[in-house]
């Protein structure tokens, strides 16, 4: 790598931050009777410390200010610091970095519970080494000083990441590389002009310049298993909400499907017309439309460090044919080949009756040809998803899906973040 100490800027570096800022410094200005100022005015409250801002941009005294920042907060606490999200790309990139086992840290403006409060919700604060910002009394937040507490005990090369020129001078006083970022609140005149070392217009090219030739991390491929109307879909859109919003990058697929060879074969498999499929037929055209899929969509996103959510896989074939259909481990084995070794690093297995299951499949959208099978076959392929979950504990992870949409979402959303860091601490303990 090209630096072993990165520290970042959070607001415009690390997260998209301008609507929930915005919102509130609106809400504070109005609710004492001040006026508002512009769109672009407000926008240039983000990255600097909120004190100094509401004096310069909007004449306020420093007794007022203090009044605005306690106002702001009333609503930023509660609503506003919900409303950023992270950049697209920051999550491999940061993944990369601790891949190869790179410090970094945060230094902020912004008050340290709230820089702590966003990263966890995100799930990126275990990236982490350190997190430096002022208190709530703080006013100043003066970026030299967070630079310098942010930095670690011994480093060779360090650089400071930020998207206003509050954070070059500071890099620059701080004695560490300054780099600018083109995508964040920032211009590129204001970055070069403060004195910017290097500047990166996109996350990408932030990525390539401080990653060098070091290796990038590869990405993560989570499935989705249950019965059908457990509710995995409605919980994979969830979860895809939540690492888009966290800076992740997606490919988002399914099963039989996925790609166009494999979705062909879906229409047909799952067409009521075709009941007189024959159980082994069944099997071999699930597989054979999972070879495809693996190598021409699965491998190739993991690989470049996307996260794979795919809505079933290979553990619904050992389920639904091997234990419905009654073909036992003969799935396993012609499935063997059709996977190549690409198995899910995570498994989340909805767990709900099955008579129940279907009659909400049933209600919502019709049943397809295997949901049409006879009575007692979504009972044999509930108690095979059970007991594929007790031979891979580890793998699959058994969800109580019976509870509200939202408590479902955040179990599932601890669990994955939890199996980000544990890869990525894993790659790191291994390569390193």
């Amino acid at each position: 790598m090209n630096y072993d100490a990165v520290i970042f800027d959070l607001d415009g570096t690390v997260t998209e931050s301008a609507p929930g800022i915005m919102k509130s410094v609106s809400y504070a200005l109005n609710k004492m009777g001040k006026p508002v100022p512009s769109e672009d005015v407000l926008r240039k409250f983000v990255g600097p410390p909120l004190h100094k801002s509401f004096m310069e941009f909007c004449g306020l005294t420093d007794e007022e200010a203090d009044t605005a920042v306690k106002t702001y907060r009333e609503r930023h606490a509660v609503i506003g610091w919900k409303e950023a999200v992270v950049y697209s790309g920051i999550l491999p990139m940061l993944l990369s970095l601790k891949k190869n086992g790179a410090y970094i840290a945060l230094a902020s403006s912004k008050p340290l519970p709230l820089c702590e409060k966003t990263l966890e919700y995100f799930g990126l604060l275990p990236l982490f080494d350190r997190v430096v910002g002022p208190d709530f009394q703080n006013k100043s937040g003066e970026k030299e000083y967070l630079i310098k507490k942010a930095l670690p005990d011994h480093y060779k090369n360090a650089c400071m990441v930020g998207d206003r020129k509050f954070d070059i001078e500071g890099a620059k006083k701080a004695g560490v590389t300054a780099v600018g970022v083109g995508y964040g609140y920032g211009s590129e005149e204001e970055l070069k002009e403060s004195g910017c070392d290097l500047y990166a217009e996109t996350v990408d090219d932030l990525s390539n310049l401080l990653l060098g030739s070091a290796p990038r991390a590869k990405g993560m491929f989570i499935t989705f298993e249950g019965s059908d109307g457990c509710g995995k879909s409605t919980q994979m859109k969830l979860l895809k909400e939540y690492l888009l919003s966290c800076g992740a990058r997606l490919t988002v697929t399914r099963e039989p499907g996925g790609c166009e060879i494999s979705e062909r074969i879906r229409s047909l498999v799952l067409d009521v017309k075709a009941m007189g499929m024959t159980d082994e037929c069944e099997a071999l055209l699930f597989a054979a439309a999972r070879s495809q899929h693996v190598k021409d969509v699965i491998k190739p996103a993991v690989e470049s460090g996307k996260i794979v959510l795919c809505d079933r896989y290979v553990d619904s074939s050992i389920a639904y044919q091997g234990g419905g259909r009654g073909l036992g481990s003969w799935v396993k084995v012609i499935n063997e080949k059709a996977v190549a070794g690409c198995m899910p690093d995570l498994t989340l297995l909805f767990d709900i009756d099955a008579e129940e299951a279907l009659r909400r499949r049933k209600n919502a959208t019709g049943a397809d040809r295997i949901e049409s099978a006879q009575s007692g076959f979504m009972t044999d392929v509930y108690n095979a998803f059970m007991a594929l979950s007790k031979e891979e504990p580890e793998r699959i992870k058994v969800i109580d899906a019976n509870g509200e949409i939202e408590q479902i979402a955040s179990r599932v959303r601890q669990m994955v973040t939890d199996k980000i860091l544990t890869l990525s601490l894993r790659s790191e303990k291994t390569e390193g």
